[in-house]
């Protein structure tokens, strides 16, 4: 089964991109949150992701 990066359905603070990006590479989404924080421009970064990543698939 191939991965994709996608937004969390489940691990969301904001819009899900901290935690599908924990979940691609099976760390902790709190780690991915602090590297968001205290790298310079990540702001920008956040914002590009969140708009270009694909929406985790709903699961009823």
């Amino acid at each position: 089964m191939q991965r994709t990066l996608r937004k969390s359905a489940t691990d969301r603070s904001l819009s899900g991109v901290c935690g599908g990006i924990a979940e691609y590479f099976g760390i902790s989404s709190i780690g991915v949150r602090l590297i968001f924080l205290i790298l310079p421009g990540s702001f920008l970064l956040y914002m590009i992701l969140t708009n270009s990543m694909k929406d985790a698939p709903l699961y009823l």
